[in-house]
Parts: structure tokens; sequence; C-alpha cells
């Protein structure tokens, strides 16, 4: 029996520490706007400012707000101890705000015609969590 480490297997999953306080103010009703003011660490309160704005036609508005959940969601997985690829799960609570934010920005810079930056953020998505590709698409 070999105890050696399977290299193929590439990194482990990253795994966001719980923030409860935005899902939090989000199940009491809260504006995202105060969310974000609250939480603007929050990658959650950023994608759903995001969804919100593209969903009411301000797309550059909508690109804006996913570009800093995008942002600080990259700050918050290298703290994790993210090393630039491997696997975000979807199926982990905390990692959903990041990779909203992820899809908000694909949907956006597609919509403004940053073709590049959209086929770029879409592969992202789907190289970090296929479920989450799969789920927000």
């Amino acid at each position: 029996m070999s105890n050696h480490e399977n290299l193929l297997a590439g990194p482990p999953p990253t795994h966001l520490p719980d923030d409860p306080g935005p899902r939090e103010l989000f199940a009491n009703g809260a504006d995202p706007t105060e969310v974000a003011a609250k939480f603007p660490s929050s990658s959650l309160a950023w994608a759903q400012l995001a969804d919100d704005a593209f969903q009411a036609g301000r797309t550059v508005e909508s690109y804006a707000y996913a570009r800093t959940g995008y942002h600080r969601g990259l700050d918050a997985l290298r703290r994790s101890g993210w090393k630039g690829h491997g696997p975000i799960p979807w199926e982990h609570e905390p990692n959903r705000g990041f990779l909203r934010a992820l899809h908000a920005l694909a949907r956006a810079a597609g919509a403004i015609g940053e073709t590049e930056e959209a086929e770029r953020c879409s592969a992202f998505l789907r190289d970090s969590s296929a479920a989450a590709a799969e789920t927000l698409t």
C-alpha cells in the first residue's frame, strides 16, 4: 500500500468560511444596497446587486457590481488558501456569492460586448464548479 499523494488529482476544493450576516439580512428582506454597505466584503451582496441591475436593464451597473463581487471573492478565496485554480464547490453555500458574482460578470461582460472576458469568466465558472455553471446558466 502506498502513502504517496496523487499528484494528478489537483488541488483540494476551496471552502470559504461561513458569513451568515448577509444571508440573515436577505432572509429578513433587507435591500441589497444596505447589505453591501454593512458587509462590503460580501460577494453575495454584490452578486445580488448585479442580478437586480441586470434584470432592470442597467447592464453597465450590473457589470460594475459583479466585478466588485468577483474581486471581493478572489480576496476571500486567497485568504482561504486558494492558489488560483481548483474546485470551488457550489454545494458549499458560502462559495455561492463568489460563484454568482462570477456568473454575473460573465453575463454582463457578454452584454456589453466584452466577449473575451465573458468567455474567460464562463470557463472559470465551469472549471470551478460544474454545478454552479449548470444552476446559474
